[in-house]
């Protein structure tokens, strides 16, 4: 995880992650930092794999996948499964994540539908899978808080680790 961070890098991150598009102008005033040392450090942390691949959030709603469906997978334990079946649940249409798990069910995934037929037709292929035992879904009736904020979501206990790793 030692990625040599400090509370720039952090600031920075935290900054691109709620506006990936803004220019290092911006950044450089609103953090008070020089454009120069924005771009390096953000160059850094592409290479070092700390920033992933800039994305576009789209609201799921907007394309009528109104109906969120988590879904835990049960499956049969051979070797080399995890892998295998992860790799299937995420090539099926509608599947938005694949986690796998340790404890009561192997995998859990999300997905996104816009009726009960294609949440059927999810659900039939996940099934037809082999190595898959049972499933079990729920419905989400409300999303409370559906934010890919990272940086927003640490604690001051988790960047102080961030910024204490070695």
């Amino acid at each position: 995880m030692n990625h040599d961070l400090d509370e720039t890098d952090l600031k920075i991150l935290e900054a691109v992650e709620d506006d990936y598009e803004r220019s290092l102008e911006e950044l450089a005033e609103e953090l008070d930092i020089s454009k120069s040392t924005i771009h390096y450090r953000l160059n850094k942390l592409k290479e070092n794999d700390v920033i992933s691949t800039p994305s576009v959030s789209i609201d799921p709603n907007a394309l009528g996948l109104n109906m969120l469906l988590i879904t835990e997978v049960s499956v049969s334990h051979e070797r080399g499964y995890a892998d295998d079946i992860g790799d299937q649940l995420a090539d099926i249409d509608g599947i938005v994540d694949v986690y796998y798990t340790m404890g009561d069910v192997d995998f859990v995934i999300l997905a996104r539908v816009q009726d009960r037929d294609q949440m059927n037709t999810l659900i039939d292929d996940v099934i037809a899978i082999e190595g898959v035992n049972e499933t079990s879904s729920r419905f989400v009736m409300q999303e409370v808080e559906t934010n890919a904020d990272l940086m927003g979501t640490m604690s001051e206990e988790m960047r102080e680790n961030v910024l204490d790793a070695e």
